[in-house]
């Protein structure tokens, strides 16, 4: 057999194994659309439950070892839920909602951006309010869990620039 054909047989071997299967790719794909949809109804839940002071779905959502920073202060899971109870206590009402996700999924690991177009309400009004954030999460015993979330307020004149 010549150099050449064994280098061609070689190529077109090289190439068959490593082609995908349109039917494992199908159900590859299926898969991760699933995981980053949980993905954003994980964050979408953790907002519900704040909403709500609803600490056991809130836990529900994330790790352990959950954290987030937001306003320059790091806070844990009770420790934001604490600070959000108080500010409803003192009659501020929020409006959270995920939009624009970008979700990033490798093996058990994901991280999601998005800007959370919400609004604040209290005695003097509501005031509509744009945060960037973004949220890590790992799966844990097959179930995506919330580790930690980054929370940057977008200013008001930004906002307003930008036609938002």
């Amino acid at each position: 057999m010549s150099s050449r054909l064994r280098i061609a047989l070689a190529t077109t071997a090289l190439a068959a194994m490593s082609s995908v299967n349109p039917v494992t790719a199908g159900t590859e794909q299926k898969l991760v659309i699933a995981d980053q949809a949980q993905i954003v109804d994980k964050v979408s839940t953790i907002f519900a439950a704040a909403l709500r002071d609803d600490v056991a779905k809130f836990d529900s959502v994330i790790a352990s070892d959950f954290y987030i920073f937001d306003g320059g202060v790091r806070f844990n899971g009770d420790s934001i839920m604490a600070f959000i109870k108080a500010q409803h206590l003192a009659g501020k009402r929020y409006e959270w909602n995920v939009t624009e996700p970008d979700v990033h999924i490798t093996g058990k690991t994901a991280w999601v951006a998005y800007v959370n177009k919400g609004s604040i309400t209290d005695a003097s009004g509501t005031v509509n309010q744009n945060w960037l954030e973004s949220a890590f999460l790992q799966k844990q015993a097959g179930i995506w869990k919330i580790v930690f979330m980054h929370s940057t307020r977008v200013p008001m004149a930004t906002q307003e620039s930008h036609g938002k």
